[in-house]
């Protein structure tokens, strides 16, 4: 069964926008994002190895789909602290659309993993914590969420911080692919794409919501693990979203309409306003300069070189000269 956006009078949503949904035949909320210029510009501008790059890339998407939720004039930051060879992760969206990142590994350790083939987001993790935040502003108070890093993926730590923090059923899928053009005379030019799916069980009844206790890991022997029938409806929702391939989030030809048509036709789909993404940074030569007046003269001697202070931002690679 083919979709014909302008016969249903659809305007695609189109690459680095995110498109909220919900599926009322299961109770079902989401969000589902397509990422193309504004991910190769943030990532075309650090040079990280490749696999840093994918497991960033998966970060924002995964920050553009929980960003964009925010009901008010604020911050989401997404930022992982590891022992990993990726060492820190920081994800910052400031609605109503903008987006940075930038990622901080070692070298040497990155590429042992990928001379041995391993080198997988879980491996490129390694152990510590994600940190979402949400800032609503100076007069307002900060909330903070951490979840357990143990060798796990950016979608298990997902369904981990709804489950435990949030109490809400979710289930996310994220991809990230490479496209190769040819380019004549200069063999293959490469851009990244990106795509993700969030969908979220809000039924009106509370408890279907229900969801089993977190096991303490401390139980006595032989005490059953308290367990809970999952509503239907969620069982439903989630066995079509694990049915999506990478291929369907990164393939620019795939519009997130027609993925969400694919998967949810039978039930029926209500798409609302797209939330456009945008490439910004919040950096400025003014905010520098007032945090270098807060710097003793010590400090100041300390970071002038050659007479100059040279202050680059770790986002967006923008350099500030100042008179030391």
């Amino acid at each position: 069964m083919a979709l014909n956006l302008d016969e249903l009078g659809i305007m695609p949503a189109g690459l680095d926008a995110v498109r909220p949904f919900a599926v009322e035949g299961l109770d079902v909320r989401g969000r589902a994002v397509a990422l193309g210029p504004v991910l190769e510009t943030i990532l075309g501008r650090h040079d990280y190895p490749e696999p840093v790059s994918r497991l960033l890339a998966e970060a924002i998407v995964l920050t553009s789909l929980l960003g964009t939720s925010l009901k008010f004039d604020g911050r989401f930051t997404l930022q992982t602290q590891t022992d990993g060879p990726v060492s820190m992760l920081v994800v910052d969206f400031a609605s109503p659309d903008a987006v940075r990142a930038c990622a901080t590994f070692d070298a040497e350790r990155v590429a042992e993993l990928v001379a041995a083939g391993t080198a997988t987001p879980e491996e490129l993790l390694g152990h510590g914590h994600l940190a979402m935040t949400i800032d609503q502003g100076k007069h307002m108070q900060r909330y903070q969420g951490l979840v357990e890093l143990d060798g796990v993926s950016l979608e298990d730590v997902a369904r981990r911080y709804f489950e435990r923090s949030e109490q809400i059923p979710t289930e996310v899928r994220l991809g990230v692919g490479e496209l190769f053009t040819r380019q004549e005379g200069e063999g293959h030019a490469r851009t990244w794409t990106a795509g993700g799916v969030l969908i979220q069980f809000l039924p009106e009844a509370p408890e279907r919501m229900r969801q089993a206790d977190i096991d303490p890991g401390d139980a006595p022997e032989g005490m059953r693990s308290h367990e809970i029938e999952e509503d239907d409806a969620w069982v439903e929702a989630k066995a079509l979203v694990d049915t999506v391939k990478d291929i369907e989030l990164t393939d620019p030809e795939v519009s997130v309409e027609m993925l969400l048509f694919r998967l949810f036709h039978e039930r029926g789909v209500r798409l609302y306003e797209p939330q456009p993404l945008a490439d910004k940074c919040r950096c400025s030569r003014e905010k520098i300069e007032s945090v270098l007046a807060n710097f003793s003269a010590e400090e100041i001697r300390q970071v002038t070189v050659g007479g100059k202070i040279v202050v680059t931002c770790e986002f967006c690679n923008t350099r500030y000269t100042f008179d030391g």
